[in-house]
């Protein structure tokens, strides 16, 4: 009976940075890492852009060729702009509340299109920043969670 062999592994491809040693390591601190996401610039050399649209990570920068696409922000930056938003405009409220007692119909017709304003305009920079925070931590790799394929073989909890 002849033996299986298992198939060999496929070569695990990295990312080489074709910058210099200290821009390529992230020569930068982790605030200003964050600090480039949030302003729109690459976090590993500060000069590509970070979006292609609104919210939309290019799939690697056009200068240094990091692959910034496959950091996935997800759900982190919704959080925080909620986070943010609430603790910038809750105490407006309450204290207009206590104070004027103005009548609801007014309360919501300034403060809902101001909420939506406001999560609006934080939505992209935090966006940035989480981009920023990821790389710094080292969260890129050279294949997307999603792009992967399950293993050929070993147990599957799916029975």
């Amino acid at each position: 009976m002849p033996s299986q062999q298992a198939p060999p592994e496929p070569a695990q491809v990295t990312w080489r940075p074709s910058a210099p040693p200290e821009v390529a390591t992230g020569g930068t601190t982790m605030l200003g890492a964050i600090g480039r996401g949030i302003t729109n610039r690459c976090p590993n050399c500060g000069e590509g852009p970070v979006f292609q649209g609104f919210l939309r990570v290019v799939p690697e920068c056009r200068v240094c060729q990091a692959p910034l696409g496959t950091l996935r922000a997800d759900d982190a930056p919704p959080y925080i702009v909620i986070f943010l938003t609430g603790h910038l405009l809750l105490p407006p409220i309450f204290w207009i509340e206590r104070a004027y007692e103005p009548a609801m119909w007014l309360q919501m017709a300034v403060w809902l299109p101001l909420f939506a304003v406001i999560c609006t305009l934080l939505l992209r920079p935090v966006k940035g920043g989480v981009v920023g925070w990821m790389w710094k931590l080292g969260f890129a790799s050279p294949a997307s969670p999603v792009d992967d394929a399950p293993p050929a073989n070993g147990p599957s909890r799916d029975g």
